[in-house]
């Protein structure tokens, strides 16, 4: 008994070191970015949350290490929440190593050395309109026919989330033009050129004519989507990024790939509020038409819409640009998020609470809480509509609001402007 319980303690002692060992290099692996960008000819501080020591070594002498000495080093070690500095003598991609305990090795982390950006931190509401790459299919559904038999003929054949490219060789851009084409099927197959997942694939459709005489695959499409968002940036080119999320379609729940979109001019015209379990949104009017156009979007992806803009919204977003800020830029405390919610272009301010310096949530690597009492009397803190809204620190621009809490409006997300910029 004795032993079997030896053996048990022990068994139980090796297996908790190796969970905790694993636990261990998990948290480090995700809280240590693979990227750092840096701006050449500047030192930079840095600071790695590690719960254990770990060696740094720079692998080109581009980049010297600094550990708090007057002489620049190629290897430094680090402990705990130590800080240290990083200086890049020219542009380019270099790299360092990581070593856990100086002798384990750990991972590589690319240095960009890059020249000082800068960018004009919007804030202004606009209208969005996107057009899908092919008609994307959100679900599929039954269809009684003329017989009043029920039918269901692309179930299990075509899923939500495919992109109908062409349907017989003809290709397709908009579901009303898939609607026309099976409407002259006349009891023949419908041959679909469908992308999933990266994959081009051909399916075939047997259409059933409905208890209308029409032709119908039944399966619901939609060919694009719009909405209201927020301008985040323009840079020196005329290059713009806005929301710092994805538009993903509201049915499938995925981003929705694009052939191309449009922004345009559009008027807040009411507030809802948000409350415990019920985020608030802004409800505008967008007006379309060419006088109306502010841009051209060729990017929906995860970390934001991004394409160039007219000029017209240059001329309006007639404002100083400044610094663009990196990760390690970013602080805990006092911030200010920029937004024309009120009809007018004006900073609020706001409390960073906690900033993940990892790269795995892309979108989620700030805890901001509103603390501005005209924002929170206006809307309650974040409100739908309001992703995308700059938050600037030390007058750079170093992220945008991205997600609300549910539970607790005046509290959300927010990205790190550098992830939208590498889009």
């Amino acid at each position: 008994m004795r032993k079997r319980k030896g053996r048990f303690l022990l068994w139980s002692f090796w297996t908790g070191l190796l969970c905790c060992t694993g636990l261990s290099f998990y948290y480090v692996d995700h809280v240590i970015p693979d990227r750092i960008n840096i701006v050449r000819d500047q030192e930079e501080i840095v600071q790695f949350p590690l719960p254990l020591s770990a060696t740094l070594q720079s692998e080109s002498e581009e980049v010297v290490l600094g550990n708090g000495s007057d002489i620049p080093q190629d290897q430094i070690t680090i402990t705990r929440n130590q800080v240290f500095s990083l200086y890049g003598k020219s542009e380019g991609s270099y790299l360092l190593s990581l070593d856990l305990f100086g002798l384990i090795h750990f991972k590589e982390i690319q240095v960009d050395v890059v020249n000082t950006q800068y960018a004009i931190p919007c804030g202004a509401p606009v209208g969005i309109y996107l057009k899908s790459k092919g008609v994307m299919v959100i679900g599929t559904g039954e269809i009684t026919d003329r017989d009043g038999t029920a039918a269901e003929p692309a179930t299990g054949i075509l899923k939500s989330g495919d992109y109908i490219e062409s349907i017989n060789g003809k290709t397709l851009e908009t579901k009303e033009e898939l609607a026309e084409e099976v409407s002259h099927l006349e009891g023949r197959d419908a041959i679909l050129t469908v992308r999933r997942d990266d994959e081009v694939i051909n399916v075939t459709v047997s259409p059933v004519t409905a208890a209308d005489g029409t032709q119908k695959l039944g399966v619901w499409v939609r060919s694009d989507t719009q909405g209201i968002g927020t301008m985040t940036y323009l840079d020196l080119n005329g290059k713009f990024g806005a929301l710092g999320h994805g538009i993903s379609d509201s049915d499938t729940g995925e981003v929705v790939e694009i052939s191309g979109g449009t922004l345009y001019d559009t008027e807040i015209v009411g507030i809802e509020k948000g409350s415990i379990g019920n985020p608030g949104v802004m409800s505008g009017v967008i007006y379309y038409g060419p006088g109306s156009l502010l841009g051209d979007i060729d990017t929906n992806s995860e970390v934001g819409i991004f394409g160039t803009a007219g000029e017209k919204f240059r001329q309006a977003m007639n404002m100083q640009p400044i610094e663009i800020g990196y990760r390690q830029d970013v602080k805990k405390g006092p911030a200010l998020i920029r937004s024309g919610i009120s009809g007018e272009i004006r900073d609020y301010n706001i409390e960073i609470l906690k900033v993940d310096y990892s790269t795995s949530h892309q979108n989620k690597s700030l805890v901001i809480q509103v603390t501005d009492p005209d924002l929170l009397a206006q809307t309650g803190g974040i409100v739908q509509g309001m992703s995308g809204s700059p938050i600037i620190q030390n007058n750079k621009l170093i992220g945008a609001v991205t997600h609300v809490f549910i539970q607790d409006s005046t509290k959300g997300y927010g990205i790190f402007v550098e992830n939208m910029l590498q889009h």
